[in-house]
């Protein structure tokens, strides 16, 4: 018994030591950020002419009904604060300027909270507009702030390790001097709501101490206990975004099984029937003109969907399940028309890709780069099981 008892508290430190000693997932939660980057920028540009329409002075979802709602439901965007033109465009382009910024890895920290300023701004202003991907990218934008996904595939990574600091330069402090002048300008003003306010303060006192500590004491113990903190914020958003994949596909699956038309299997039917849900009218009709194909998609996806979650006790089965619901989601975009739901899925999906491939796939895409045979050659390829020992760079 008093055995038992040791191993279990020598259990419990060694997991209390990996999960507080460093950021686990650093490239699942690279892929992640850049995902939902790309994805969130590439919609932006793509409805850049019609962003009036979306989300602007011109839609049909009029300033009076958005106060009237938010006023309501206490959400939170700055595109309340003034119904003037030049407002809308100038948080349409600093979306926009966000989106690169995190898809690139520069100043993250910074990015990150401005990429979700512009998604909840947007969102919020017209919540009629989009589908159901702009629901998930609603969420990971509020979880990517809490993670360091930047400790690879990023510019803030590369400066790290070519200037020895993760806040070497001066763009750190100048972004967040201007994110605090803005902040203080909705504080005084009352545009917060109080738990806005609150985060909002958190964030940019946390960082602006991180700075202070990088700048004055880069090796004491302020900075080891900044790194402890900000590893369990990671660890606790990674875990968080990995429980809503799960529940994602768990209420998806179970909500299809109530379904007559899920359960007769005619279900994928209806949709490549719709003009709105048929791009390429040849491709549908050819699938819908075969009942066992229809059948076998819609009782694939069903059983796919509600097995997922139960999965991840096997890795094997789980990565079998995890490259169909991939290719599902990349069908879904090609032939019901809807590559942004698709690609905020695939996104999510990226945090339970195994990292022994997320290594050889950053290995093969940077020898394909300028200097590749150099970057084949220091890329670290460590197990899959193993956690990946890399520099955190710290706020930006």
């Amino acid at each position: 018994m008093v055995d038992a008892v040791r191993r279990a508290r020598e259990a419990a430190g060694r997991a209390a030591a990996r999960v507080t000693g460093q950021a686990l997932g650093p490239y699942q939660s690279a892929v992640v950020r850049i995902g939902f980057a790309a994805t969130w920028l590439f919609f932006l540009l793509r409805e850049f002419p019609n962003r009036a329409e979306l989300y602007g002075p011109d839609g049909p979802w009029s300033w009076g009904l958005a106060e009237r709602l938010i006023d309501s439901n206490h959400a939170f965007t700055v595109l309340m604060w003034s119904d003037s033109t030049l407002w809308f465009e100038l948080v349409y382009a600093v979306s926009v300027l966000a989106s690169v910024g995190l898809l690139l890895g520069w100043r993250t920290r910074a990015t990150s909270v401005l990429f979700m300023v512009g998604v909840l701004s947007l969102q919020n202003r017209s919540v009629f507009m989009g589908d159901g991907g702009d629901n998930v990218i609603h969420l990971m934008a509020i979880y990517l702030v809490l993670t360091r996904c930047a400790q690879v595939w990023s510019l803030d990574a590369r400066r790290a390790r070519t200037r020895g600091t993760a806040t070497a330069g001066a763009a750190g402090p100048v972004l967040w001097g201007v994110l605090g002048v803005v902040f203080a300008f909705g504080a005084a003003t009352g545009r917060f709501g109080n738990g806005w306010l609150a985060a909002f303060a958190a964030v940019w006192v946390v960082c602006g101490l991180w700075w202070l500590v990088d700048r004055y004491e880069p090796q004491g113990e302020g900075r080891a206990v900044l790194d402890v903190l900000a590893n369990l914020l990671h660890n606790a958003g990674m875990l968080v975004i990995m429980a809503e994949v799960c529940l994602i596909y768990a209420t998806a699956g179970w909500y299809k099984i109530q379904g007559s038309r899920w359960q007769d299997g005619t279900a994928l039917y209806y949709p490549l029937g719709l003009d709105y849900f048929t791009p390429w009218p040849a491709l549908s009709a050819l699938m819908a003109g075969s009942g066992t194909l229809v059948m076998l998609l819609s009782y694939g996806t069903v059983a796919v969907q509600v097995a997922f979650p139960f999965t991840l006790f096997n890795r094997r089965i789980k990565n079998v399940l995890l490259a169909l619901m991939m290719l599902e989601h990349a069908g879904i975009a090609v032939l019901l028309g809807l590559p942004f739901f698709s690609l905020a899925m695939i996104a999510a999906d990226a945090v339970f890709l195994p990292t022994g491939f997320l290594v050889w796939l950053g290995v093969r895409v940077a020898a394909r780069g300028p200097g590749g045979r150099r970057a084949r050659a220091v890329e670290p390829v460590p197990d899959a099981a193993e956690p990946v020992p890399v520099a955190v760079p710290g706020p930006r």
